[in-house]
């Protein structure tokens, strides 16, 4: 064997174990493995109103800063304030919906919510509602909130706790299970 052909083989064997290790290290799902892509835009100190398909409004969001994701077109917020308008004609009130971080999907369909989340409402009779969780999902254009986690609603005179929340927004219904509640007389 001459030089040239062992230099072939090395040449070969290095290129075949090269290749081995670039597939065994590729991700199993076909998914990118680079960091994330910065973000597309940033907002600060703004106010955002966001329409439905039929050019309603469905939530008009305030925060000090939002970042747009482009490959996904979602939105990462720090501290909003969401604003859920009821539908015309409706007798609930506009519920304003806090938490430490908020998400919107590419659609504006689903917010989630994390952290110290608190969402009030006050009907046209001047019933006040709060719901006090760690974690809601809100869908906007169907006026529907839920909660996985502990929450606590309170109303005049009632305070709920309880696990799953399930809430009409459009309605002022909640549903919780595994429930504690306490009635207080507001008479007095």
């Amino acid at each position: 064997m001459n030089w040239r052909t062992a230099a072939i083989l090395v040449l070969l064997a290095g290129a075949l174990l090269t290749g081995w290790m670039l597939w065994s290290q590729r991700h199993p799902d076909g998914a990118r493995t680079d960091a994330a892509s910065p973000p597309d835009y940033i907002l600060n100190d703004f106010e955002l109103i966001a329409l439905d398909a039929d050019g309603r409004e469905s939530f008009t969001l305030r925060a000090p800063r939002l970042e747009r994701d482009p490959d996904s077109k979602t939105l990462d917020i720090t501290t909003p304030l969401f604003i859920i308008p009821p539908r015309e004609g409706s007798e609930a009130g506009a519920w304003e919906v806090r938490s430490r971080t908020g998400w919107v999907s590419a659609g504006g369909d689903e917010i989630r919510l994390r952290g110290e989340v608190l969402a009030d409402s006050e009907d046209t009779g001047g019933r006040r509602t709060r719901i006090a969780t760690e974690q809601l999902d809100v869908f906007p254009e169907d006026k529907r909130a839920e909660s996985p986690v502990k929450v606590k609603v309170t109303r005049p005179g009632l305070t709920m706790n309880g696990h799953h929340l399930v809430a009409d927004l459009e309605r002022n219904r909640i549903t919780l299970k595994d429930t504690r509640s306490r009635y207080e007389d507001t008479a007095r």
